[in-house]
């Protein structure tokens, strides 16, 4: 249950950064997620490689990736937009278009079957602690999610460039006019994001074994519910819905025949935003310029 938690945040913090600060609601965030693991298998084809170069491979792949959609078609949507209500709706229609490109290429070269990373020199090993059971890739994604979250929060929450985005979470016009350079800030916002969807995807595909192309679509579902879970733009916030959603999802899977997992979560989550609309974390009222 950690260890599927800890794959939600780390593919949730992604999304809610970009949302809660920068109003990029992205969702091409799955395609990146299932495109990162993608390429290290093509060139896992050529070459074995360790994990952490995997790792390191899809991470860059997804910063970059992330960045090459906020340059090329997310700044010229707000470049052209009339209102801001435009450029959010242009934006996620051009999210779901963009994402159906990564997703075509590898549904072209793997013909929609599942792939690896089976031929990296790491081996998933399964360790027994009495009746615990736990595999070390288990333990490096629980490590990994956890201490990137909280190195994540305190840089959002310490640091100047943390208290810079969240001045244009709140007010994007009025930091301009303090001297906060947005564009480059958006820049790094929206490459860290992609990031975490590449570390994400290599370790979720290390730790079931293959993934197929539309795995993203699945995931950007349930993160899209885990950031409105917790509230928009808030890291204890993704935090509590990522850990929530994966304890119902493993309850509900070990206690039924498993095809109620997604109907009892969900319904759940919905009952908890009739309470919270803004989420449990979230806040009362976002003013957006």
């Amino acid at each position: 249950m950690i260890s599927l938690g800890s794959i939600y945040l780390l593919f949730a913090l992604g999304l809610s950064l970009t949302w809660g600060t920068i109003d990029i609601l992205n969702f091409a965030h799955g395609a990146i997620f299932m495109f990162a693991a993608f390429t290290a298998y093509l060139v896992l084809d050529y070459v074995e490689l360790p994990i952490i170069a995997v790792v390191l491979l899809s991470v860059l792949v997804g910063g970059l990736l992330s960045l090459i959609i906020q340059v090329l078609a997310f700044e010229q949507i707000l470049k052209r937009a009339r209102t801001k209500r435009s450029a959010e709706m242009q934006i996620l229609i051009g999210g779901i278009g963009i994402a159906t490109i990564p997703l075509a290429i590898a549904q072209h070269e793997t013909k929609s079957n599942p792939f690896g990373l089976s031929r990296s020199t790491f081996d998933v090993n399964v360790w027994q602690f009495g009746d615990v059971r736990i595999t070390n890739i288990a333990v490096i994604t629980i490590i990994v999610g956890i201490a990137l979250w909280a190195v994540t929060a305190l840089w959002f929450r310490r640091s100047k460039h943390g208290l810079a985005l969240r001045a244009i979470g709140v007010d994007s016009e009025v930091a301009s006019l303090m001297g906060i350079n947005r564009r480059q800030l958006a820049l790094v916002t929206m490459a860290v994001a992609g990031g975490m969807a590449g570390l994400a995807g290599v370790l979720f595909t290390y730790t079931i074994g293959a993934i197929v192309p539309e795995s993203g679509d699945v995931l950007l579902i349930k993160a899209f519910a885990i950031v409105i879970l917790g509230g928009v733009g808030s890291m204890a916030g993704v935090a509590f819905g990522a850990f929530a959603l994966a304890g119902v999802e493993t309850w509900v899977l070990l206690n039924t025949s498993g095809s109620w997992t997604d109907a009892v979560a969900f319904g759940l989550i919905f009952l908890v935003l009739l309470a919270r609309p803004s989420g449990v974390f979230g806040r009362k009222e976002v003013r957006r310029a």
